[in-house]
């Protein structure tokens, strides 16, 4: 039994630890995938921004050419020669001023014969070759594009923390057109040619590698401190399993006993119910006898009063034991705590003056629940006379001996508290006092509390005992309202 236990928590721990790296995979593998998601998201809002800041800035160059350049171009010279030289200088004045404090590296436009009419490369002025498909795309169709040049590789921009200037480049292609057509119906304008700028966004593409950074180095710190913790805890993790096995064992056998105990007390039941009916009329015929030779005969009427008196309570130890041992279902009645404390008071009253003792009642009709009159009526019953034998044992020492019973409703919840000025639940005692014959009484059986609790606990309530702030004990019960 105890190798196939042992066995069994062996296959659970290993499949526990299964459980952990693999969750520890999969952590690192989201962690991974989100760090790729975000910084990919992040480079696309950052190059579609560099893209709308580039396109205003072709319209702006466009706007500048064409009213610092090309008009007055054409109302001075009749036409556009950039062959002379006085020409060109004005167009280069236009775009260098324009461009100025924008990152602007090259200025490139292309004539109809895709040749570059204007450079601020002057070496490439009148080059042909250079002129890709997206400038003939633009001269064609008259349509803007944009193409992102990069240096560094995929992995190469997370490791270089001081990139060169152009490292990442953004090249702009749109079409050169007149603002105001001189050609009828054609409100757009013709294009005279193609206007090509690269800009330099490097510190730009920088701050998103920087975000990706971040995120790469919370991902591999998190699951680094994940592997951390999984160590420790699988690592605890067998010592536990090994105390666990332990103290399943020392469960088990005190499973065994405590099976033992049951039967016991099963038996002890059956003895108890065979003697309780020739009990009852032993005791019933001592009271009578007594009755009798009361005034008779003193002598015999002593004997009879000890027979009665011990077999009174032989029957009280008897219906404890089968009231434990069997307890029965409590019936779902509706309940008013506040009349089964005045039954029980009354019940208690001639032994409350007989002791000295002042009851206190703080309670009022209508504090109704669900449960057994009877059953309940036995629980507060208990809980009094064992109030009033605590400050009987110790009358020398309680000066005001004092019993306060009160009752509140809050909301949905009853709460029922019964206080006395006696010497208190001893701490050390305190955690057994609920245990079945555990007592400390010299002539008790040790299931007053145990019984009250089991009451309690069959009509779902709660049960706890303490001592009072002023002194003596406190039991109080709280019950669901009806």
């Amino acid at each position: 039994m105890t190798t196939k236990l042992r066995k069994d928590d062996d296959q659970s721990l290993g499949f526990v630890k299964f459980l952990s790296w693999s969750s520890l995979a999969l952590i690192l593998l989201v962690n991974l995938f989100l760090s790729i998601f975000l910084s990919n998201y992040a480079r696309q809002d950052v190059l579609a921004k560099q893209k709308e800041f580039a396109l205003l800035l072709a319209e702006n160059l466009n706007h500048q050419i064409y009213q610092r350049f090309t008009l007055p171009t054409v109302i001075g010279f009749g036409r556009v020669e950039l062959s002379q030289p006085a020409q060109y200088d004005r167009l280069d004045k236009t775009v260098l001023s324009t461009i100025h404090s924008f990152h602007v590296s090259e200025v490139r436009i292309y004539d109809h014969d895709k040749r570059v009419s204007y450079s601020t490369d002057k070496e490439l002025v009148g080059q042909s070759g250079y002129a890709g498909a997206a400038i003939l795309e633009a001269l064609e169709q008259g349509t803007s594009s944009f193409q992102v040049v990069t240096r560094a590789g995929m992995f190469g921009g997370i490791f270089d923390f001081s990139p060169k200037p152009d490292t990442v480049t953004l090249k702009t292609i749109y079409p050169l057109r007149t603002e105001r057509s001189l050609v009828p119906g054609n409100p757009q304008g013709f294009i005279m040619g193609v206007l090509e700028f690269t800009q330099d966004i490097t510190d730009d593409y920088q701050k998103v590698v920087d975000f990706q950074r971040i995120i790469i180095a919370t991902s591999l710190m998190s699951s680094f401190l994940l592997f951390v913790m999984l160590r420790i805890i699988i690592s605890r993790a067998g010592r536990i399993n090994a105390q666990r096995i332990a103290d399943r064992e020392r469960l088990e056998r005190e499973l065994q006993q405590q099976e033992k105990l049951a039967g016991m007390g099963r038996m002890v039941a059956g003895i108890a119910h065979e003697i309780r009916n020739p009990l009852g009329i032993i005791r019933s015929t001592a009271e009578l006898l007594l009755k009798r030779a009361k005034d008779a005969d003193p002598a015999n009427a002593r004997l009879l009063s000890a027979i009665f008196d011990e077999s009174k309570r032989l029957s009280k130890t008897v219906g404890d034991f089968l009231d434990y041992a069997r307890p029965k279902n409590p019936r779902q009645d509706e309940v008013d705590l506040a009349l089964i404390c005045d039954q029980a008071l009354t019940f208690l009253e001639a032994k409350c003056e007989e002791l000295g003792i002042v009851v206190s009642r703080d309670y009022a009709p209508g504090l109704t629940v669900r449960g057994d009159k009877d059953l309940l009526y036995r629980a507060v019953y208990n809980v009094l006379s064992n109030a009033l034998d605590a400050m009987a044992e110790d009358k020398e020492k309680v000066r005001d001996p004092a019993l306060a019973v009160a009752a509140t409703r809050d909301g949905d919840e009853l709460t029922l508290t019964i206080a006395d000025t006696g010497p208190g639940f001893c701490p050390d005692n305190k955690d057994r006092v609920l245990d079945p014959f555990f007592t400390t009484k010299d002539a008790g059986t040790g299931l007053g509390l145990a019984i009250v609790r089991t009451i309690v606990e069959s009509h779902n309530a709660a049960l706890a005992l303490d001592n009072a702030p002023e002194g003596g004990a406190r039991v109080t019960m709280t019950f669901t309202a009806a």
